[in-house]
């Protein structure tokens, strides 16, 4: 069991801890042909489903977990799927959106091609992403789109494609964030650094903050993490741009991270909304927050705290935008912690996407260790240390 933090062992989280494991430890959750069980390390929970590589993770409001894999060193079973209560996969919205290949090619916008993220908006529809590069090779043309699903119906509601100029053939479109008036999207690029930012009522897309400093990696600076630094077969360190973005409860500031970076940023929605403002000025409003280390996914719930995943110390934190500090709330067994989400009874889940031991950053040699994960963390008992409201 990994070492606990003093929040993780007050009286809350074992009562906590108890409850779960006595209602949840004799069910059984299968991967394929194989069983698996949650498994309960102290405060966090483990869920070992996996054989293809997750990255995003969302959670509807009625508490149904969809989950998706890239095309990124094989192709996965599904692209993106909803884990059903039993723990078995559904591929989601159905077969055909999740079938890719010769048959297919003739239509990308029409199928997933190598989605990358996934995030329930404020009025339970689910978006999708597909940046439509596997491997990183480069975009497929007319294959990168942002997806609606209705998740009453299931069905897919509209297609929102990308054109070169928002999304060009380096690019890798990477999360998403839609305003709580649904009016806006706000999408990083990791490919080659920017913001798109999609007015969802005309569908048209503009690329911005593609020159400016915090859209980019920083030069010089080498993530280390679980004691290797993060560097391509070649030696050199990858250019991992824009990647973890959040948005306030009230849609009124912007927050990103470069992921090969040590500084969050954020702007005020504002100004990326209006289309008649200079890029150069657009840069002035651009806010520099904090020193935080390498993160690749962030969310912030409705009283503003910010959740990101520390990938040097294989961790996710809280940052308070009113305070100068970072809290450690989920360290433990986590191997690249990647996107967030949080379910209606107060739980933060995360992926566990073991992207630091592909074979890219490991001269070849794959070091992945399949089920991949996921995990979930109570937050209620951290509001009674102080962390979060009650």
């Amino acid at each position: 069991m990994p070492k606990q933090t003093g929040n993780a062992r007050n009286p809350f989280v074992l009562l906590a801890l108890f409850i779960l494991v006595c209602s949840g430890g004799c069910a059984t959750y299968p991967i394929s042909h194989d069983n698996a069980v949650p498994v309960a390390r102290g405060a966090l929970f483990e869920y070992p489903y996996f054989h293809d590589q997750v990255t995003g993770i969302a959670v509807s409001g009625q508490g149904r977990i969809f989950v998706n894999f890239p095309r990124w060193d094989r192709d996965p079973l599904y692209s993106v799927a909803e884990v059903l209560p039993d723990g078995s996969l559904r591929p989601y919205p159905d077969h055909g959106w999740n079938r890719w290949g010769a048959d297919e090619t003739a239509h990308p916008e029409a199928h997933f091609i190598c989605v990358q993220s996934v995030f329930v908006d404020h009025s339970d529809f689910l978006w999708i992403l597909d940046p439509a590069s596997p491997a990183f090779k480069g975009v497929v043309p007319g294959g990168a789109k942002l997806v609606k699903v209705n998740l009453k119906t299931d069905l897919v509601e509209r297609v929102i494609p990308f054109a070169s100029a928002a999304a060009p053939h380096e690019s890798y479109l990477n999360d998403v964030r839609i305003d709580p008036e649904g009016n806006f999207a706000f999408i990083t690029d990791s490919g080659s650094g920017a913001i798109v930012v999609v007015d969802l009522e005309s569908g048209k897309a503009r690329r911005l903050l593609s020159g400016h400093p915090s859209t980019k990696a920083e030069p010089g600076y080498v993530p280390v993490i679980e004691g290797k630094e993060l560097r391509n077969e070649d030696g050199t360190v990858p250019k991992i741009h824009a990647d973890g973005i959040a948005l306030d409860s009230r849609g009124e500031y912007l927050y990103y991270h470069a992921l090969v970076g040590r500084t969050l940023y954020r702007i005020r929605t504002s100004f990326l909304k209006d289309p008649s403002l200079p890029e150069k000025e657009l840069e002035s409003h651009v806010e520099r927050i904090a020193e935080t280390g390498a993160a690749d996914g962030m969310l912030m719930d409705a009283q503003d705290n910010l959740y990101l995943t520390a990938l040097e110390e294989n961790a996710v934190k809280l940052y308070r935008p009113s305070e100068p500090t970072l809290n450690t709330i989920m360290q433990g067994g986590l191997h690249w912690p990647d996107s967030l989400a949080i379910s209606p009874d107060n739980y933060l889940y995360v992926t566990d996407s073991q992207i630091n031991l592909a074979p890219r950053f490991n001269h070849g040699k794959d070091l992945q260790i399949i089920p991949y994960k996921f995990f979930k963390t109570w937050l209620m008992p951290f509001s009674h240390d102080g962390l979060l409201p009650p």
